[in-house]
């Protein structure tokens, strides 16, 4: 691989980024290349934006073999399809979703915000033995993708999709407690279908890079005992900083809570990294 060059690979699609001084002859040159070297690999994308908003959308350009930006990929015995350019998909979190996978319980009712196209929600559903996830994302077009891979992965009745924002999902759910909440009574005709709980054994909380920390909504609906991965981003001094926004927040939600690890979760930048942060609700 030529120095300066960064390239993921997606299943059928790479997405290249090069440097600014590659010029076009020079990229085409790359990607034909590319694409004899990996059988696999069938489209060569290459990156010209960053995941941006709260709908992480980015911005990438054809440059050769089929002529597509759906990806389907696979991983954690999971198979996930997606767009390349409207929904957000990070394979750098495989192991994350495999990690918090093991530690979901047998019978755990799980939430998964700003869930995208699913992939917490699947990979937790798949390789644990929790009783349902419900998987909450605003963007209509995660949304549509989300409910693709459930059925992809024969999970129909395992994940529960919620297109909509999780501040409006999160004071729906409040005001049923401690029953299981309405929300879900459309879909009790359904085969295996159960009502959406009020409060929640696990919620993991991949946040897209935003002011706001969510930590509000995520208290709503827990309970005692309740398991919180919290994803933030921040530089390596800061680390303090996020675990003392989350004691400031649990304590304007009237909660006690224990921190029981904080982890790099991948480097983003020069200097700032992901880093994810499991506390218990007391």
């Amino acid at each position: 691989m030529k120095k300066g060059i960064g390239t993921d690979i997606l299943g059928n699609v790479a997405i290249v980024k090069f440097p600014k001084e590659f010029g076009n002859a020079e990229r085409k040159k790359f990607a034909g290349k590319f694409l004899k070297e990996h059988k696999s690999v069938r489209t060569i994308l290459e990156k010209i934006g960053k995941f941006q908003g709260r709908l992480r959308k980015q911005k990438t350009k054809f440059l050769l073999g089929e002529k597509t930006k759906e990806i389907l990929y696979r991983e954690n015995n999971c198979f996930f399809r997606f767009n390349a350019d409207s929904t957000y998909f990070s394979p750098r979190l495989s192991n994350e979703r495999k990690e918090i996978s093991k530690l979901v319980k047998n019978g755990d009712d799980v939430l998964v915000m700003f869930a995208g196209v699913a992939p917490f929600s699947v990979a937790i559903a798949k390789n644990s033995k929790a009783r349902k996830v419900y998987s909450v994302e605003i963007n209509r077009e995660a949304t549509k993708y989300a409910k693709q891979n459930v059925e992809l992965n024969r999970l129909k009745d395992r994940v529960e999709i919620v297109q909509g924002d999780v501040k409006n999902f999160s004071k729906k759910l409040s005001r049923h407690h401690p029953a299981r909440s309405p929300l879900g009574t459309k879909n009790k005709t359904e085969k295996n279908s159960l009502e959406t709980p009020s409060r929640f054994d696990v919620i993991v909380m991949p946040r897209p890079q935003l002011k706001e920390s969510f930590l509000k909504e995520a208290f709503l609906l827990s309970k005692k005992g309740t398991r919180v991965f919290y994803y933030d981003f921040c530089k390596a001094d800061d680390v303090d900083k996020v675990k003392e926004k989350i004691i400031s927040e649990a304590k304007k939600a009237g909660k006690r809570i224990k921190i029981i690890k904080i982890k790099n979760a991948g480097d983003i930048g020069a200097y700032k990294f992901r880093v994810r942060v499991d506390f218990v609700v007391l």
